[in-house]
């Protein structure tokens, strides 16, 4: 921060905190160097030590270090023990206090490299007068920066930034474009220009004199560095397979998974799980009743159409491990009615229709316990995504010369749909992917076919439409080293992009909109470290997913409980916007409010909406899209109005 008076700058922090106040309800406070220029805030959800003396932001015990911290260590209690024969004195229980004891003795990087947990870190160096950002392995807390005229402000999120005095928000049209190409956005691009997150991994250190260099968001950016790299743990996995046969590689998974399990089962409030019946979660909560003594605390969402319900499912898993389950059957006009609040929620622009139930389920959680563990993870580390199947089993075809793919290409997009289904009960494949070729989605198979090599398959893939809505280009500034497997190319590229940029913000927004702290042992390094190193027909066989997931799984489930068809937190959003939702969705897609905004092709939206509703074409994906966009930008002009009204909490 630029400097002022302290009031002034504690008053800004104030605004900021004011606006997290959901992720942290239980405290606040503030600190400030106004010679050096430097302010921090913090909100406090208490999940460890309750006390004050876990309270933020803290100083280190020489009084070097100052820190805001957002996340969970998990390993904090063995940390502590090393300290402590080290001779280190603590004050409270806090993982924070650890954390602070650990960078004032072996340094900021290599503290951060000991550590198993979640987190997005300020870290102010008072001797060096130098900031440090960083952020966990994964990406699963969310550390956004932005470079205003005179300052770097971060924040958990996007609402605190825009709080700030000297921020002037300004749509970015490149992540627009991502938006509409993905229905999410990636690291690589904010829906705002001049703010970044910054990447899972990586540190961002700067003094006062660096920042007087970096006048751009994107100068600054280009100073983080990675501290932990996903694409060298993928490269050396896969150069260094482990040697051991299917019963080994299942009982170490068991053991990983029963120790990140336990790591996280660590609260001083209660705890319970999101269980949805599927593989993952089930994984999860088996673990967590085998080593808790009393029942488990879980939790489902329940719809009334059938293809989207998993709560008889999820019922089952829990009466047989003898959980203490709690389900919730919402009608859509309940579903429907949290819809105008999604924007504010997620802050930027998400179209990721599963954030409906996942909100839902987070708020019936919240009733009960302060801490869930979820099931994320699974897919991205075990192969468990249809394009998973289809890279694995296509493989053959998909490695052949590209003027054979081409032709392939061409040939799977000219057949008529009749003739799809006829075609794809005759392949050799299994059901669901048999499925999925004889409908609409066998373009995503053709695109498949034509991409020019793993980028260019991965990318065309993903994109919710070919249609192009806006002028801007999608690009992405790094492509991810190839590693030799399209399997693994696909699922490295899941991990760096949609994992954080869908998966883990929709998790993180919901849990944390209700100050529930959800947490993805899956997701553990050590398990995702061991993933690299599995052989692929340990994650894909029998025209299955997940397989060595569901021989743990095995091992605490009747097999009845666990071949069940994929299904997780869906909603119909399809059905929805030809019936309820169809006056709220022609409201925001109407020609005179696009032609408004002046962002995307109107004509082409048009033609979407009404293809849509005609039923020639299910466009309901690309049209959510949209609708968030629209819902987004309405809720911007509304907060236009009213920048100057925040109501502050007293500065300590």
């Amino acid at each position: 921060m630029p400097k002022a008076s302290r009031s002034a700058d504690l008053d800004a922090i104030g605004r900021m905190t004011n606006r997290l106040h959901h992720r942290g309800p239980d405290a606040h406070g503030s600190w400030c160097d106004r010679d050096a220029g430097i302010a921090f805030g913090h909100r406090r959800l208490s999940i460890v030590d309750l006390t004050d003396a876990g309270r933020q932001p803290m100083l280190s015990e020489s009084g070097r270090f100052v820190i805001t911290f957002n996340g969970e260590i998990y390993n904090h209690p063995s940390l502590r023990q090393e300290l402590q024969r080290l001779g280190q004195n603590f004050i409270g229980s806090s993982d924070t206090e650890v954390l602070l004891a650990m960078i004032e003795r072996w340094g900021f990087e290599a503290a951060l490299a000991r550590c198993n947990g979640m987190f997005a870190i300020g870290l102010w160096d008072r001797q060096t007068r130098t900031l440090h950002l960083a952020r966990d392995r994964m990406g699963k807390k969310p550390l956004y920066v932005a470079r205003t005229r005179n300052a770097v402000v971060f924040a958990s999120e996007l609402k605190a930034i825009d709080a700030f005095p000297d921020f002037h928000p300004e749509i970015n049209p490149r992540g627009v474009a991502e938006f509409l190409a993905r229905g999410w956005l990636s690291d690589e691009h904010c829906i705002w220009k001049d703010v970044f997150k910054l990447p899972p991994g990586n540190i961002l250190s700067f003094g006062a004199d660096e920042l007087l260099a970096s006048r751009d968001a994107a100068a600054l950016r280009a100073k983080a560095r990675t501290w932990w790299s996903l694409t060298d743990i993928a490269k050396h996995g896969r150069r260094n397979p482990v040697s051991a046969d299917d019963g080994e590689l299942v009982s170490h998974l068991d053991g990983l998974l029963r120790e990140a399990v336990g790591e996280r089962m660590v609260a001083d409030v209660p705890i319970g799980l999101f269980l949805s019946g599927g593989i993952d979660s089930s994984t999860v909560v088996a673990l967590m009743q085998s080593q808790s003594t009393r029942p488990v605390r879980t939790f489902t969402i329940g719809f009334g159409e059938p293809a989207f319900d998993e709560a008889a499912s999820a019922a089952a898993v829990a009466r047989h491990l003898g959980t203490d389950h709690t389900e919730l059957r919402l009608t859509p006009s309940e579903a429907m009615d949290v819809i105008p609040e999604l924007p504010r929620i997620w802050d930027e622009p998400f179209a990721d229709e599963s954030q409906i139930p996942t909100l839902l389920l987070s708020r019936l959680a919240r009733r009960d316990v302060t801490v869930v563990l979820s099931g994320d993870g699974g897919d991205e580390c075990f192969a468990g995504y249809s394009r998973h199947l289809l890279t694995a089993r296509l493989a053959p075809l998909l490695n052949s010369n590209r003027a054979l793919r081409r032709t392939a290409a061409m040939g799977v997009s000219l057949l008529a749909r009749g003739l799809r289904e006829d075609i794809a009960d005759a392949l050799p494949l299994p059901g669901r992917l048999r499925r999925m070729i004889g409908s609409d989605r066998v373009n995503r198979l053709a695109q498949l076919f034509a991409g020019n090599d793993a980028d260019d398959m991965y990318r065309k893939v993903m994109r919710l439409s070919e249609l192009q809505l806006t002028p801007e280009q999608v690009t992405d500034s790094a492509k991810v080293p190839p590693l030799n497997d399209l399997l693994s190319d696909f699922i490295v590229r899941d991990m760096i992009g949609y994992l954080p940029g869908d998966i883990l913000v929709k998790l993180d927004r919901a849990s944390m909109a209700t100050g529930l702290e959800a947490r993805c042992p899956i997701l553990d390094h050590r398990v995702v470290e061991f993933s690299w190193r599995l052989p692929n027909t340990a994650k894909v066989r029998d025209g299955q997913g997940k397989w060595i997931l569901r021989q743990v799984l095995s091992r605490y489930l009747p097999r009845h409980l666990i071949d069940r068809p994929k299904q997780g937190f869906d909603v119909p959003v399809g059905a929805w916007l030809k019936g309820p939702l169809r006056s709220w969705a022609a409201d925001l897609l109407s020609e005179s409010r696009l032609n408004r905004q002046n962002l995307l092709d109107v004509q082409r939206v048009q033609s979407c909406w009404q293809d849509h509703l005609s039923g020639n074409r299910d466009h309901s994906r690309m049209l959510w899209a949209v609708l968030m966009l629209q819902s987004w930008l309405g809720m911007m002009v509304e907060q236009s109005t009213s920048r100057s009204t925040d109501t502050l909490e007293p500065a300590q």
